[in-house]
């Protein structure tokens, strides 16, 4: 299972999550911040488990090149 979480308060719009994991994330036209597709939010904080591992590497790209850190990914 893989887990991903969006402090999505917190981002600046860079677009970087969006152009190395587009099937994750995408960007608001309202605020021009990312959105973590098909998550749920608590706190802040928006999630997405899902049993497809092949998502991982993808989503695990999108963390690293995040400026601001807000992404966590683990698989399980």
């Amino acid at each position: 299972m893989v887990v991903i979480t969006l402090q999505r308060n917190k981002c600046i719009g860079c677009n970087y999550c969006v152009e190395v994991a587009p099937s994750q994330f995408q960007m608001s036209k309202k605020d021009g911040k990312s959105v973590l597709l098909h998550s749920s939010e608590k706190k802040g904080f928006f999630t997405v488990k899902s049993h497809d591992d092949s998502i991982f590497d993808a989503s695990n790209e999108a963390k690293k090149a995040c400026p601001v850190k807000i992404i966590e990914v683990k698989q399980r």
